[in-house]
Formats: C-alpha cells, sequence, structure tokens
C-alpha cells in the first residue's frame, strides 16, 4: 500500500480538500507532474488544468484549476489556485466567460502579455474538452 501524505487545495473562496491522499497530479507549468509520499522539496507554479486526488481510502477526485502554486515537501503538498471547483460543479458558461475576458484582454495588449493571454485561453480551451462532456 503507498504511503499516505497530507494534501491541501485552496482556493480564495475556500479550502477544497484537506486529507490524507497517497498521490495527486497536479498541472504544472513545466508539464504534468504526480506527488508522492516523500517528495522532494519542490515549488511550482500551475496552470489551468485537472488536478486529480488519489486519496488515502482509494478514491480518486477531480479538480478544475485556473492557476496558483505548489508547494511540495516530504510530509505534504499545499497546492494554493487562483480559483478551484470540482469538477462536477464546472460547466461549459464558467469557461466561455473565462476565455472571453482573457480575448477582451488580448486588444491592446504588449507583445509578452499577448502571448501569455493566447497561451492562458489555450489552456482554458483544453480544460474544458478535457472536463465538459461535448
Amino acid at each position: 500500500m503507498a504511503e499516505s501524505f497530507n494534501f491541501e487545495l485552496v482556493s480564495p473562496e475556500r479550502l477544497l480538500v484537506s486529507e490524507k491522499v497517497t498521490e495527486v497530479v497536479i498541472p504544472a507549468t513545466e508539464g504534468e507532474m504526480t506527488v508522492m509520499a516523500n517528495h522532494a522539496p519542490t515549488m511550482t507554479t500551475v496552470k489551468p488544468g485537472v488536478v486529480a486526488v488519489k486519496t488515502a481510502a482509494g478514491k480518486t477526485e477531480r479538480y478544475a484549476v485556473f492557476g496558483g502554486f505548489a508547494d511540495i515537501l516530504p510530509s505534504g503538498c499545499t497546492l494554493l489556485a487562483e480559483s478551484a471547483v470540482h469538477v462536477d460543479e464546472l460547466d461549459s458558461t464558467v469557461l466561455e466567460n473565462r476565455i472571453e475576458a482573457a480575448r477582451a484582454e488580448l486588444e491592446g495588449a504588449g507583445d509578452e502579455k499577448k502571448t501569455r493571454l493566447e497561451q492562458f485561453i489555450a489552456e482554458l480551451t483544453k480544460l474544458g474538452e478535457i472536463v465538459i462532456p461535448a
């Protein structure tokens, strides 16, 4: 049996998860990463995507996050999300509103900001394809 560790998923609105888990898959900016007990200390930024949490009881829960960062220690992991919801609570309207807001920001944005916004829009679009049934 896999060793468990403490995991917390926090957004400005609420604490979504605070429990013992055996595995967490995080959509890190540089690529997905799996966190397990005794992971090397790491801090990473998080892009929009799905966080998969396998509890100590063996149940897997999925949460949509819209950016943030994760602090990983051998004894636990805390993910501070800009915004997060359980995938069952996510609907296409929420994603469409976020995409439209990002597109509106594109108007008059400098090259560097424009590139970041275009990538953000692509990540939100991919998130929608993953969690919202067609």
